[in-house]
């Protein structure tokens, strides 16, 4: 991306959070259907509805929750803790209540953070039936012995599980999948720069032409979501050759990737590749965090790995108000954007060759191959290109083993692999 696409596309992406970021998600419910209708406003998504009780894996689909208004009100009728002023002041999934009770009574199902008093926190509680509120330090200390009139207005009953996903054709079945959740409600880092990285990114390669994988994003509720997908999905994925879940993508840390359980797949060693020119920090695979942990189970075994900005739990305002529209950046959201677009480079582009001139170096200036102005640092390093893939394309190694053992750009590998082609020293290995 140039500078310009660049910001242009940090925008977008930040204005999808923006709009994205009122709504109350969870693990099932409206709040993720609407998600899903303005996602669906920027690519083609199907959306599936998993109903209440079916068997997926060891698990089974939890009933719906729907929550209209919450409050706790005081004895002079203010609203202390109001769900319209944020949706993070209930705990996910809690159960209708409707009850007058004193400070004492309520505090056990109040939830604060006494180290961050300015801060609400976020809870859950999605598989176990009770209910509660978040709430500022600050606010619990300014509040009287009450009591208080305390309301939730909500569902819990039969329904469905919903996610989405969206389908960029290639020239193969051959699939990489791009994983992101969806199951918060107003947290502006995880899970929204995800999605918002995600829809660009799926816009991107539809408009770019036929590419050579199928591209499958998958729009779900983490966990639950996930072992549905694979559970419904199991035929298709001996199809899967690389993934990616994106989380934390737009905070103002350096960039993240996390091993898939195999270690040294390609998706391992493409997202290594790529972020060797930036400040980065790779981990190794653990089965904690968000959904590779999932398509990294032992049954699956499935080459995913995890690609954030500041780790899981790592920064500050994490799972708290403080992660809000103001905290993710347009230009680490963009920054994010384009090492997966050269992380997809190098999927799509990996390719095997055979050398057609293999004893000795072919002569490259009578055919045109060397340019004609010396001492220049891109020509120099195109040439150096020629003859690492020249020495290398025994049919054994890719084009990124090349690029890894050169040291030069995986572009800069397949821009001398291609121009090898067309003057017949090289032709693809067809596995």
């Amino acid at each position: 991306m140039t500078a310009g696409e660049d910001k242009t596309a940090g925008e977008r992406m930040h204005a999808l959070v923006r709009r994205l970021y009122p709504i109350c998600r969870s693990i099932t419910g409206d709040g993720v259907r609407r998600t899903l209708e303005i996602v669906g406003e920027s690519i083609p998504l199907r959306v599936s509805e998993v109903p209440t009780g079916t068997e997926v894996l060891d698990w089974t689909v939890p009933r719906e929750w729907n929550i209209r208004d919450a409050y706790v009100k005081d004895p002079s009728g203010r609203r202390v803790v109001d769900f319209n002023a944020s949706n993070l002041h209930v705990v996910g999934y809690s159960v209708p209540v409707s009850a007058t009770m004193t400070l004492d009574e309520l505090r056990g199902h109040l939830h604060t953070l006494p180290d961050q008093p300015g801060l609400v926190p976020y809870r859950t509680s999605y598989y176990a039936e009770t209910w509660g509120f978040c709430l500022s330090q600050e606010t619990l200390d300014g509040m009287g012995p009450g009591p208080y009139e305390v309301v939730i207005d909500s569902t819990l009953r039969d329904g469905h599980l919903t996610y989405g996903e969206c389908v960029v054709p290639g020239e193969t079945a051959d699939e990489v999948i791009v994983s992101c959740h969806t199951c918060h409600p107003s947290l502006a880092n995880d899970n929204l720069a995800g999605i918002a990285v995600a829809v660009e990114l799926a816009r991107r390669l539809a408009a770019g032409g036929t590419p050579r994988h199928t591209y499958r994003f998958l729009f779900m509720p983490g966990t639950i979501g996930a072992i549905t997908w694979l559970a419904r999905n199991r035929e298709r994925t001996g199809r899967i050759r690389h993934g990616i879940v994106l989380a934390c993508a737009g905070d103002g840390g350096t960039l993240t990737y996390k091993r898939s359980r195999r270690g040294d797949a390609v998706i391992d060693r493409a997202a290594a590749h790529v972020l060797g020119d930036r400040p980065h920090t790779i981990l190794d695979f653990s089965p904690y965090g968000y959904d590779e942990r999932q398509f990294g189970s032992p049954g699956f075994d499935l080459p995913v790995g995890g690609l954030t900005r500041t780790t899981y739990a790592g920064y500050p305002e994490y799972h708290t108000s403080g992660d809000d529209p103001d905290f993710v950046l347009p230009e680490a959201m963009a920054d994010t954007l384009g090492a997966l677009e050269e992380i997809v480079e190098i999927l799509d582009g990996d390719r095997r060759y055979l050398n057609l001139s293999p004893y000795g170096e072919p002569q490259l200036g009578r055919r045109g191959l060397y340019g004609s102005l010396g001492g220049r640092s891109d020509t120099e390093q195109a040439q150096m290109a020629m003859l690492w893939v020249l020495n290398l394309s025994d049919g054994e190694h890719g084009l990124l083993d090349i690029a890894q053992r050169s040291g030069l750009p995986f572009a800069t590998v397949a821009d001398a692999a291609r121009a090898l082609v067309g003057a017949g020293l090289l032709k693809e290995k067809v596995t």
